[in-house]
């Protein structure tokens, strides 16, 4: 195991190092000739013809899958669908694993490695949402529809069209829904899978984010914490003078932001934000408790370190310079409990699987773009691992809002390229697909 973590960080710092010298990667002639080859195999053109008779029987699972609500850490019954689901499309079996994600397997005609194709089950979304799929023209609006449930139903029908094309593949293939993913969630589900479970994934898919032609390769670390002051109480005019912990969360926030914008002013991008505050009884109360709850990311582990320093000082110098100042009665307590941490990384575009990805964009007609961002591949990636975010196609917006809308503007494209991908990573057992067929 120790091997396998010095392996995988020594392979992340060669990559990061890799791609701060190569600012346009190409698309080798090998792939690119790999995955034309490939896409002109029979078997892998009745596959196609599949997507786009499924058309129908896709946006129907689209509507069933987001009218199901999943609420964070709420996903099992969209979970319970969805094995249902992948099972009737001809997955060998399907199982919900000790936090709630949902797994199918294909197995392989060899079975010596592992591919996973993946999107998450959660939404942003809370308990009682209304999550109804409203139609205006060709345009689909419902919370959750585009991410990631649009993703699931790639997954789903890129397995019913390798079932139904009769397509054997040489590697294990798992079809994957994972719970947590989005906000506090904190990638618990695919962070499972790396460091809990046993499958032994040698290569990630997630579909995740809008139109096709991303081929997130770099992970967008990030950490989380919710920052809680804690003082008696008390009266606002009979009290007066009792330490007050939104005055300290006041002073907290200056300290903080004045630190971090010098900071973040120069260096590799990173950003920080506070996103929520909130504490208090009532406008005439000296609250007993305040709390602020503080994002930030960073394109780099080691500036992500040095912001995570920098809010913690602040906060301690904060709440010591404030207790310092003179307030009567008990003094202010700081709990700081990190809500979420997310690592970063970037894998080197010489891997099979990115390039695979890029010459399947290009398949398309779309020019592929390598981005960063924070998906469920940022644990894969951060270990080293062949993982790649790709796009769940269409055209669509409002993410994380209630106006969220989706139109299938070439949606069919997205799962092919899916399929492609994981057809490629996997490999293509001709002679057994051959005598499917």
């Amino acid at each position: 195991m120790m091997k396998r973590m010095f392996t995988a960080t020594l392979f992340v710092a060669i990559s990061v190092n890799y791609l701060v010298a190569q600012h346009d990667p190409e698309i080798q002639k090998s792939y690119t000739k790999e995955i034309n080859k490939l896409a002109k195999e029979k078997s892998v053109e009745r596959a196609f013809a599949i997507i786009d008779e499924l058309e129908p029987q896709s946006q129907s699972d689209l509507i069933l899958l987001t009218e199901i609500e999943a609420p964070p850490f709420k996903e099992t019954k969209r979970a319970l669908k969805y094995k249902e689901m992948l099972l009737e499309a001809g997955a060998d079996r399907a199982w919900i694993d000790e936090v709630g994600n949902v797994i199918a397997l294909k197995e392989g005609t060899k079975g010596d490695r592992t591919v996973a194709l993946d999107g998450h089950l959660d939404t942003v979304f809370p308990e009682g949402t209304d999550v109804k799929v409203r139609f205006k023209g060709d345009t689909m609006l419902a919370p959750g529809i585009g991410d990631d449930t649009r993703g699931l139903i790639v997954v789903l029908t890129a397995l019913r069209a390798l079932e139904q094309a009769q397509i054997e593949l040489e590697a294990d293939v798992l079809f994957i829904g994972t719970v947590g993913e989005e906000g506090l969630g904190d990638l618990r589900g695919v962070r499972h899978l790396f460091e809990e479970g046993d499958l032994g994934i040698d290569s990630w898919i997630s579909i995740d984010g809008g139109a096709i032609g991303r081929v997130n390769n770099k992970g967008l670390g990030s950490k989380r914490y919710k920052a809680i002051f804690k003082g008696q109480g008390g009266h606002s005019w009979g009290a007066f003078g009792v330490a007050n912990p939104h005055h300290a969360l006041g002073k907290a926030i200056d300290y903080f932001t004045k630190d971090a914008t010098v900071f973040t002013s120069h260096g590799l991008r990173t950003s920080f934000n506070i996103g929520r505050i909130g504490g208090g009884t009532s406008v005439n109360s000296i609250p007993f408790e305040s709390w602020m709850e503080v994002d930030m990311r960073s394109a780099s582990p080691e500036r992500l370190n040095d912001i995570d320093r920098i809010f913690k000082e602040a906060m301690n110098k904060a709440v010591e310079d404030y207790n310092a100042s003179g307030v009567k009665g008990k003094p202010i307590e700081l709990i700081l409990e990190q809500i979420g941490d997310r690592p970063s990384g970037e894998l080197s575009t010489d891997l099979p699987l990115i390039q695979r990805a890029m010459a399947g964009t290009k398949f398309f007609d779309v020019e592929p773009s390598l981005t960063r961002g924070s998906t469920n591949s940022n644990i894969p990636i951060s270990l080293g691992i062949p993982a790649v975010t790709l796009g769940r196609g269409g055209d669509g917006g409002g993410a994380h809002s209630l106006h969220e809308w989706w139109i299938n503007k070439d949606g069919a494209d997205a799962i092919k390229l899916a399929m492609l991908v994981t057809i490629a990573e996997a490999g293509l057992d001709k002679n057994k697909s051959i005598t499917r067929r």
